[in-house]
């Protein structure tokens, strides 16, 4: 019997390699969640850097941690948590170190609605609805790096953008007919829905 690719693994089965210190599996759940786990910082409002930051502790906590998992299937969901404390956690000195600088006390009265402290300090675990809309931007995130070329600058383009170019713009970025653009959009949301379903 063939073994699947470690691209193919659940991600229980992914785990559990790693914890038999199979460092192709490290290396593929790594790849897996890393775009995951930068978006949450990213959208708590914390620099390149500092996302970088947090992606660098989540990631040695979980090798730490990874036999202390209680539940190897839930790893998505543990990466995610931990992203979340440790981006409070940044943001909570970063506050800190303001408060000492002259002039803190100026903000004006709407600086603590636009605190970022106050979409993560809940410390319950996120809400299903927002960590199934991550995964779900992480899943079409990696299908999309699986496209060719053509295909993910036409979907990035048609889809990902504010303002979707018109058809015109698209045929003379991608050098293309103009009426060839609607048939090669749905050959390659094909091949995307056909990437998502095996994610």
């Amino acid at each position: 019997m063939t073994t699947p690719p470690l691209q193919q693994l659940s991600d229980a089965e992914l785990v559990l390699r790693c914890r038999d210190g199979q460092q192709a599996a490290w290396q593929v759940l790594v790849q897996r969640f890393k775009r995951l786990v930068y978006t949450v910082p990213r959208r708590a409002g914390l620099s390149e850097a500092d996302a970088g930051d947090v992606f660098q502790v989540v990631f040695s906590r979980l090798f730490e941690h990874l036999d202390r998992l209680d539940d190897p299937a839930k790893v998505r969901a543990w990466l995610v948590t931990t992203a979340r404390n440790e981006s409070l956690r940044q943001l909570q000195q970063a506050r800190r170190f303001v408060s000492l600088q002259p002039n803190a006390d100026a903000e004006d009265s709407d600086a603590a609605d636009e605190d970022p402290l106050h979409a993560l300090a809940d410390d319950a675990p996120l809400p299903e609805a927002l960590l199934s809309n991550l995964q779900q931007q992480d899943r079409l995130r990696c299908a999309l790096d699986q496209l060719d070329e053509r295909c993910k600058t036409l979907l990035t383009l048609m889809f990902l953008q504010d303002e979707a170019p018109s058809y015109g713009e698209v045929a003379r970025l991608l050098d293309m007919p103009e009426g060839s653009i609607g048939p090669t959009r749905g050959r390659c949301l094909e091949r995307l829905r056909t990437l998502l379903l095996r994610l």
